[in-house]
């Protein structure tokens, strides 16, 4: 049987890009739907990963580049970083044919010789589409009453009652959002991302021809995902893996393996926002460590959903991850990108969305009680209160929780369940 196509948030923006450019890049982790809505745009697809055509593709690839490129369009490549050197020869077709929409690329791990393409030659002519593992709102568990698009808009929050429980959320964050998950039951949708952690350690990590230990991966990701939320540099890591295991990495492995995990899109850090503050207080500007997907790094600890009740500190860290996933993904269609914010007082704020017209709000992320929404409300009126007089004034300020109610505090604080929320 086959199974239901699931509509993704990317598909809009993936149809006007095609309406806009020659040609489109989704980049993403592996099995979260790039072919499948790729598939559902064009009009010929090549699978470079088939075992029954790869060879006679990478052959007429490189002999003859336009006859490879021919169908009707857009033609669809998938995994095209098997064939890194087609992506000249996509912009020399894309300046010939003088049309929009002729390609659309998929890839799940990022061409080690990008640097070395002629990338800038692109520009204007192939544009990148960055595809994530499902919003809990396209996967059906958000009942998507409190928009973001609508708060920027600046109509006022309705009043709302959730029905998700913080069970419901450990479930959410260890399952993840990988398609194949969603609707299995909760052994078969579980064993998903651990099966997805098995390949990177095994498998993933040294496609790109370089050898890496499949224990030290191992060791890095759990290091990682014990450090998810938090800005530990490289020396912090080593020194994690140091304390916790008998093998240790320096710091210049845990660099090439953090950029791998990134060619991967495995990771997914968040950069810091730099707004004019009355003051001269320094702005931290280390990225924020996540992985694309919660799940990961349940995987990595071998930790369930129980495992994440029974640890509410880590909870709190992967429910972040969590929530900052989404956001990512309902911030897109509105051209917009997710960064986070601490200074030299150690004021934190969990995530700033920027817009590309100006208009910006900053949201805090507490996994639930009333006295951590209080904090959490508390530091994103210190943040305002720190902006330059003449800087613009935020859209809205959310503290994004894991509780039951949506609803506006008197302050003008948005508390926000993330069951609620939507694009």
């Amino acid at each position: 049987m086959v199974k239901k196509y699931i509509p993704r948030i990317v598909d809009d923006i993936l149809a006007f890009k095609l309406e806009s450019k020659g040609a489109v890049w989704i980049r993403g982790p592996k099995w979260c739907g790039k072919s499948t809505t790729a598939a559902k745009f064009a009009k010929t697809v090549i699978y470079m990963q088939d075992e029954a055509s790869k060879k006679q593709n990478i052959a007429l690839a490189k002999i003859s580049p336009e006859d490879f490129l021919k169908g009707d369009t857009p033609v669809l490549i998938d995994e095209w970083q098997t064939i890194p050197f087609i992506w000249n020869q996509i912009r020399l077709e894309v300046d010939r044919r003088d049309d929009f929409g002729q390609f659309i690329l998929t890839g799940s791990n990022q061409p080690e010789d990008l640097e070395n393409l002629d990338k800038h030659s692109g520009t204007g002519r192939i544009t990148t589409l960055m595809m994530r593992p499902m919003s809990l709102f396209e996967s059906g568990e958000s009942d998507g009453s409190v928009s973001l698009k609508e708060l920027f808009d600046g109509k006022p929050i309705v009043t709302k009652r959730s029905d998700k429980t913080l069970l419901d959320y450990a479930y959410y964050t260890a399952r993840g959002g990988w398609p194949k998950a969603i609707g299995q039951n909760e052994a078969v949708a579980l064993e998903q991302a651990i099966d997805y952690v098995d390949g990177i350690i095994n498998t993933d990590m040294s496609e790109d021809g370089v050898k890496r230990d499949p224990d030290r991966v191992r060791l890095l990701l759990r290091s990682y995902a014990r450090n998810c939320s938090s800005m530990a540099n490289y020396s912090t890591i080593k020194n994690d893996v140091i304390a916790n295991d008998v093998m240790s990495l320096d710091e210049d492995t845990i660099a090439n393996y953090i950029k791998a995990l990134k060619r991967l899109y495995v990771v997914e850090e968040s950069e810091a926002w730099n707004p004019n503050l009355r003051s001269k207080t320094a702005i931290r500007t280390s990225n924020t460590r996540y992985f694309v997907d919660p799940s990961l790094a349940c995987a990595a600890l071998d930790v369930g959903p129980e495992g994440l009740i029974a640890d509410l500190k880590l909870f709190g860290l992967l429910f972040e991850n969590l929530c900052v996933r989404d956001l990512r993904i309902y911030a897109d269609p509105l051209k917009g990108k997710v960064k986070h914010y601490r200074d030299s007082s150690n004021l934190e704020v969990d995530a700033v969305i920027t817009l590309n017209n100006g208009k910006w709000a900053a949201v805090e992320v507490k996994l639930g009680s009333d006295e951590f929404i209080e904090e959490g409300a508390q530091n994103l009126l210190k943040l305002v209160d720190k902006l330059d007089p003449r800087a613009t004034k935020p859209s809205f300020l959310m503290v994004l929780t894991g509780t039951k109610m949506a609803y506006r505090r008197e302050d003008g604080v948005l508390v926000v369940p993330i069951g609620c929320l939507r694009p």
